[in-house]
């Protein structure tokens, strides 16, 4: 189920209704009054009715609509239904440009009383270029929810509705065409140009808002995947890494059970002890207070490479001071031994930590390799695990890169790891 967008968006939204409501609304009212006002200075500059219905010969209904007050009041009203269909309309423009029309039913709503009064219009004594407003506004707000081909036809079919009437409304009473009787006919003849500009600018501004929305929700979501995707990587860190550990120790404990029962209950203990600092991590790890400590990690791995019968050199220049950076390092180092561990038969490791160029470079080589962990000749070096490239982007977050290379002949695998240097320490 998709998220609801935020309180402040839907806000957004009604701000934007709000102008769109109040521009049609200014709109279809200016446009009664004028019909109003012209209409009825048209029959008051007239003789009398009676005089108008002789001189074409008969009263008709299109007389009773041309030459009376009531045909022109029923204009106007025909006028104020299509500008409330009009404004509930505008509901629907929520779903943006192109987002397709409601039910069909609320568009002939729409268009039916706007049609209507283009057509009446032809014969009332009303400014003609008013009259076919409503139909124009009824085309801008179905054309806004039409893709953008249908878009451009229904606007295309609304203006020429739209220019065409004066001159049809001119050659039906025989009168001279004009597009501008008054200053209210010129105000018209801009808002109308302007309607669907602002209506799709409106629209425009409010997409782009809700994309806006979707972005920040997609962006937190993203925010929660990466934490997940961290604390998984944490955890296997401290997980694997001491579970090998502890199965190690384990392993050398009963080996030695029979043979020296004190080592084998040294064993024991350390192994319990090294279960008991995984637990407290884990707790740390989730509690969200967890910091590595380079240097520990630097001895934890001497200690457990050589109870696993590897002779482990460490050769230490200065660490870098910065907690993240050490961090980082100290991830490599645990990845490293486990992987050591797991899948290799090193009876050497050298971890050299040096500093030059501004940057502080940490080596990890080991004589290991397993045969079958060595790549065939000309063939493509095996993929890294995700151990390795979960390290690749922690140290990249701070500024750092690793490489790997193997030397087949040797039977030697080397790691790289590099970091900025900010500020030193010699240990």
């Amino acid at each position: 189920m998709p998220a609801e967008p935020a309180r402040s968006v839907h806000t957004t939204w009604l701000y934007t209704l709000a102008s769109i409501v109040f521009f049609y609304g200014f709109l279809d009212v200016i446009v009664a009054l004028t019909m109003l006002e012209t209409g009825l200075d048209t029959l008051r500059y007239s003789t009398d009715g009676e005089t108008l219905r002789s001189s074409t010969g008969g009263a008709t209904g299109l007389d009773t609509l041309r030459y009376s007050t009531g045909g022109v009041f029923a204009l106007v009203a025909l006028t104020l239904v299509a500008t409330a269909t009009q404004l509930r309309y505008c509901w629907f423009l929520r779903v943006g440009r192109g987002g397709g029309l409601p039910h069909v039913g609320w568009t002939v709503a729409l268009v039916a009383p706007a049609a209507l009064v283009w057509v009446l219009g032809l014969f009332a004594p009303v400014d003609a270029l008013a009259a076919a407003v409503p139909l124009w506004a009824a085309a801008s707000l179905i054309a806004a929810l039409l893709p953008k081909p249908a878009r451009r036809l229904v606007l295309l079919a609304g203006f020429v509705a739209f220019i065409a009437h004066p001159v049809l409304a001119a050659a039906i009473t025989g009168e001279t065409p004009t597009y501008a009787n008054s200053s209210s006919t010129w105000m018209i003849g801009v808002f109308s140009a302007l309607l669907p500009l602002m209506l799709l600018s409106s629209m425009w501004w409010w997409e782009v808002v809700v994309q806006l929305d979707r972005n920040r929700r997609t962006a937190a979501e993203l925010a929660v995947t990466q934490e997940r995707l961290r604390f998984a990587s944490d955890l296997h860190d401290i997980q694997g890494h001491h579970l090998q550990v502890i199965s190690l120790k384990s392993e050398l404990a009963e080996r030695l059970l029979e043979r020296d029962p004190a080592a084998a209950r040294e064993l024991v203990h350390e192994t319990r002890m090294i279960a008991k600092q995984a637990l407290e991590e884990t707790r740390s790890l989730v509690a969200g207070y967890r910091h590595v400590a380079f240097d520990d990690e630097l001895e934890n791995a001497r200690e457990v490479l050589a109870a696993s019968g590897a002779a482990c050199d460490l050769r230490l220049g200065p660490l870098p001071t910065d907690a993240s950076a050490q961090s980082a390092l100290a991830s490599v180092v645990r990845e490293a031994t486990t992987n050591i561990l797991r899948h290799s038969a090193a009876t050497t490791v050298t971890i050299v930590l040096a500093t030059t160029g501004g940057r502080c470079e940490l080596t990890i080589v080991n004589d290991g390799i397993a045969v079958t962990d060595a790549p065939e000749p000309g063939t493509a070096p095996r993929a890294e695990g995700s151990g390795l490239a979960g390290l690749r982007e922690r140290l990249a977050a701070v500024g750092g890169t690793i490489e790997t290379s193997t030397d087949v002949p040797g039977d030697r695998f080397e790691l790289r790891a590099t970091v900025p240097v900010r500020a030193q320490v010699t240990v």
